[in-house]
């Protein structure tokens, strides 16, 4: 799955925890008409275990009793893009109705008539600085960079960035992707800048670059891909990955080994992803009902179930809408309040910086 783009948003600093009942904003019933009407959706690029998108579309399918077409579900976000620039004229099940996008992907689209607005009923909770204002596309789950952890084989586990140094962790420390390539990767390695206090985009990439370059002259670093495989087998015992990642991986290891994710204690980088409309939707009134079913309460929580912070998590957590037994399976809601998302211009910056100079600095040929 190729990892989706980041942008600046501010976190409030309090979020009251609390249970309650799950109450879900409804759409008008012209609109359940009208789409009930067309009767399918169409959609792309949404794999079952990402973000908990399985329930997420049974829960849609239930509620509304539409069917749902699924197309390539492995899709990348550029594959979003081309299948509805291959399908401007075509209205059968090829053309998708909704794509889920890395946020780098709704300016472009927005900008080559590729998508069309739709602002949803919970419009005022979704934060200004992670939407359209026109309503083209808008944020719809984040998650942060973290510790993956395999405590069967690292006892003391690294609360921060610099801990990764340790003598403790001799080849242990592996990177979700190769930071040539892999926006994942990049990310990693423009935190571990940004906890060295540099604010700059170009200079937070070099820091990450020295801060690697630490950590590989130390012996810590291992230059392959980590994934749940190599985390339950030991050879990357501590794996930088997005918390859902880590997570997901931590449910479906089951114990075995145990695993521990922990949101790193500064540098806390964070990516959101973003939902739009095609222009050319063959089920208009499908998708803006698809819409609405995502940015619920329901479609909220049944995101945050599959371990990715919907949008309007702050907004859910203030008014006592996340149950508590979410919240206890997710690392603490304090971790992520000083959570920074990136602007493109600033995820630009870091990027040529960490991958063009990658091999000089760090010098591990991750594979």
């Amino acid at each position: 799955m190729i990892s989706k783009t980041q942008r600046l948003l501010s976190l409030s600093t309090a979020m009251l925890l609390a249970t309650s009942a799950i109450a879900v904003a409804e759409p008008s019933e012209e609109l359940i008409a009208a789409a009930k009407k067309e009767g399918t959706l169409t959609t792309i690029a949404l794999p079952h275990n990402w973000c908990g998108y399985g329930d997420v579309i049974a829960g849609f399918k239930a509620k509304y009793g539409l069917e749902v077409n699924e197309l390539n579900p492995d899709a990348g976000s550029g594959d979003e893009i081309e299948a509805i620039k291959a399908n401007k004229g075509n209205t059968g099940p090829q053309a998708p109705d909704v794509i889920d996008v890395g946020l780098s992907f709704g300016p472009s689209a927005k900008a080559e008539g590729l998508i069309q607005p739709y602002k949803v009923s919970t419009w005022d909770s979704i934060p200004d600085s992670a939407k359209d204002a026109e309503g083209y596309w808008y944020g719809d789950y984040y998650g942060v960079l973290s510790f993956v952890v395999n405590t069967d084989i690292v006892k003391d586990v690294p609360k921060d960035w610099a801990d990764l140094k340790k003598s403790d962790y001799a080849n242990a420390v592996a990177l979700a992707g190769d930071p040539r390539a892999s926006n994942q990767a990049v990310q990693a390695v423009y935190a571990a800048g940004l906890s060295a206090g540099e604010k700059d985009a170009a200079k937070a990439g070099e820091a990450g670059l020295g801060f690697f370059g630490e950590v590989n002259k130390a012996g810590n670093f291992v230059p392959v891909i980590g994934k749940s495989a190599s985390l339950a087998q030991g050879s990357t015992p501590i794996i930088i990955a997005w918390d859902y990642n880590g997570l997901s991986w931590r449910d479906s290891l089951n114990g075995n080994p145990p695993v521990e994710v922990v949101v790193p204690a500064s540098g806390v980088v964070a990516g959101v992803y973003v939902q739009a409309i095609s222009a050319f939707a063959p089920h208009p009134n499908a998708a803006k009902l698809w819409m609405e079913y995502l940015y619920s309460d329901e479609g909220q929580l049944g995101w945050l179930k599959g371990y990715c912070h919907p949008i309007r998590f702050n907004d859910l957590a203030k008014n006592g809408k996340v149950p508590q037994e979410m919240l206890d399976k997710l690392p603490p809601a304090a971790a992520y309040e000083k959570a920074v998302f990136p602007t493109l211009e600033e995820q630009e910056a870091g990027k040529t910086a960490i991958t063009t100079k990658w091999d000089a600095i760090v010098g591990a040929n991750v594979q």
